[in-house]
């Protein structure tokens, strides 16, 4: 179920960015619980970030369906900040897109 919810994540686009959450490595951590709650831990590319209510909302809505077959219980979003998003954290999908050269 945690690779459906992954799934579900990359339908998630970041606005400022235009690339999936989790491409950008912005998704630390999935998890059930024994209800089928999901903990979804999580980052955003800067601290001030002002869409972080966005990006939120916008993962609860890509669950809904997962949520109304009864796959899935409640979901819980956390913003972290350790370890801090870095460009290495982002997938080599996510840094063709956005031109992002390795060093």
């Amino acid at each position: 179920m945690i690779e459906r919810v992954y799934a579900e994540l990359e339908k998630v686009i970041d606005p400022e960015l235009g690339v999936d959450i989790v491409n950008l490595g912005l998704i630390y951590d999935v998890d059930l619980d024994d209800k089928d709650n999901v903990q979804i831990e999580m980052t955003l590319t800067s601290m001030g970030c002002p869409l972080a209510g966005t990006i939120v909302s916008d993962i609860k809505n890509s669950l809904k369906e997962l949520q109304e077959f009864k796959e899935i219980g409640e979901v819980d979003v956390e913003i972290v900040w350790s370890p801090p998003w870095d460009k290495k954290m982002m997938s080599r999908y996510a840094k063709l897109a956005l031109g992002v050269h390795e060093s």
